[in-house]
């Protein structure tokens, strides 16, 4: 089975199931350089409106793995970077899905040679970002759940480190130990 078309038809699902709401779907954008990347799966526009890609959590700054040479490194960072490279390189284009009061959650597709791929999907299945948790434990969107098992299965991107560790456990341990706090 191709990766490729595991994406297309992720990113086609999106489209279909963003829901009801009359925002979906009615606002597309290029999201370009100049944008502030603030993580592997969110960034700021100029005029301070935060977006984050649905469905994805990236690698949380903070979180090390050593690479092959034995050095430590920021996960976040990788993810970030990762990210920015296919906004540098492929100028994705989003649609809104569906605005908390905070965050603007987006599908992008980016263009790949001849093929419109989802951008997500893209960057789960590169290994450099991992497919989003509820706080139930399910994943917020199946599919990607799918496309990371296929990466980590390859060992691809971060996963070739024995000691990447899945953002939704660092996160439920944070969460658990701030109940234990209490």
């Amino acid at each position: 089975m191709r990766v490729p078309v595991i994406i297309r038809t992720a990113a086609l699902a999106i489209a279909v199931s963003a829901g009801s709401g009359s925002e979906a779907g009615s606002a597309r954008f290029v999201l370009q350089p100049g944008v502030t990347l603030e993580t592997g799966d969110s960034w700021t526009t100029m005029e301070g409106r935060h977006y984050r890609l649905y469905g994805v959590q990236a690698c949380l700054r903070g979180s090390v793995y050593v690479d092959r040479s034995g050095k430590r490194r920021d996960c976040g960072d990788a993810s970030l970077a990762v990210l920015g490279a296919y906004v540098r390189d492929t100028r994705p284009s989003c649609a809104v899905l569906f605005t908390t009061a905070d965050t603007t959650f987006v599908a992008c597709s980016a263009t790949v040679g001849p093929d419109r791929l989802d951008l997500a999907g893209l960057l789960i299945g590169s290994g450099f970002a991992f497919a989003a948790v509820g706080v139930d434990g399910l994943p917020q969107y199946a599919p990607y759940a799918v496309v990371e098992q296929m990466a980590r299965d390859r060992k691809v991107g971060l996963w070739q480190f024995g000691d990447v560790q899945h953002p939704a456990f660092l996160l439920a341990r944070a969460r658990h130990d701030e109940g234990g706090a209490k």
